[in-house]
């Protein structure tokens, strides 16, 4: 019988699921929101509700040569950490008190966002090359873990 996955086992394998939809040419980024285990919002990475993706348009960051973790306001697409708080605002859903689980570390950007929105904790996998968004979320006193914390746990 297949051992039963830990809640964040669980979460986290959710967030690479939510992460199928992004449509960014470059990385595929999925979050969830959730609070007393139960999910608040997704979101991924992906340009604006009835906007052109990357996909179809190109990528403006990859034209004028920007590398990876610099100039994000060029993107035209959200990121997930973003579109999971829009979607808790849009539908009259607080996320004050929320966990996030995410597939990447958040940048800055969404950082900032995330300690306004009073998100507690932030699960991640992937690092994302943006070290002022780790000092700022320490210094908020968000809790802070790297996914995972055992290989064993981690979605296949």
């Amino acid at each position: 019988m297949e051992e039963r996955p830990s809640w964040d086992a669980y979460f986290m394998g959710m967030a690479h699921m939510v992460a199928r939809r992004a449509t960014c040419l470059h990385r595929k980024v999925g979050a969830l929101l959730v609070r007393d285990k139960r999910i608040l919002a997704t979101g991924y990475n992906g340009a604006p509700s009835g906007l052109a993706h990357c996909r179809e348009v190109g990528c403006l960051r990859d034209q004028l040569g920007i590398p990876s973790g610099q100039r994000p306001e060029l993107c035209r697409g959200l990121h997930a950490e973003q579109n999971a708080i829009i979607q808790g605002a849009l539908h009259g859903v607080s996320v004050k008190g929320a966990a996030l689980y995410c597939t990447h570390q958040p940048c800055v950007i969404c950082a900032k966002m995330l300690i306004n929105a009073g998100i507690t904790r932030i699960v991640y996998e992937e690092d994302y090359p943006d070290e002022l968004a780790m000092k700022m979320i320490q210094e908020a006193g968000i809790e802070l873990v790297r996914w995972p914390a055992d290989d064993d746990e981690k979605p296949k």
